[in-house]
């Protein structure tokens, strides 16, 4: 792939990225910092990328491991600034309306960062599972089933479930 058309590429992708990164952080400045660092990533390990290779996966993939070291880092040095920091939860307009909006936006902020990733990337950015496999780099069945449960626990959430631990006998 020519240096002009990677770079177009990645311009079309930039709106798709810093969405999704917003999902994940939650927080404006710290999905535009993410975004940056993924372009940073992706341009200077360029040469690394198959030119046969989904250029958007690869992407989504670099910025979601970037997000995941990031979340590592903080939880790993949270110690040194004496509190984790708790997100806060969204301001709903209150229009009628809007009701059946706020109850699933509610479920999907009940969702671990790895489920909304999921969701995101199925129903949002409209990869195929083989592309999330690939990002995950796991199994296709692997990811149907996280999909699966992802689903499974928006449902519950929107029904006003709360979660309950599930154990596993293992032998």
């Amino acid at each position: 792939m020519s240096v002009h058309a990677f770079d177009d590429q990645l311009s079309e992708l930039l709106p798709r990225l810093r969405r999704f990164a917003l999902w994940l952080t939650r927080d404006l400045s710290s999905a535009d910092d993410l975004v940056q660092s993924t372009i940073e990533r992706a341009l200077s390990t360029r040469a690394a990328k198959r030119d046969d290779g989904d250029l958007r996966a690869w992407l989504f993939r670099i910025l979601y491991r970037q997000f995941l070291d990031s979340r590592r880092r903080a939880q790993r040095y949270a110690w040194l600034l004496g509190r984790l920091r708790e997100d806060d939860e969204p301001q709903w307009p209150s229009a009628e309306r809007e009701l059946l909006a706020q109850s699933a936006l509610a479920a999907f902020e009940h969702l671990t960062p790895e489920q909304r990733s999921l969701l995101l990337w199925v129903t949002v950015e409209g990869l195929s599972y083989q592309q999330v496999a690939d990002i995950l780099e796991v199994p296709i069945g692997t990811v149907m089933s996280r999909l699966s449960r992802a689903r499974q626990a928006m449902r519950r959430y929107g029904d006003g479930e709360l979660p309950t631990p599930s154990l596993r006998l293992l032998k």
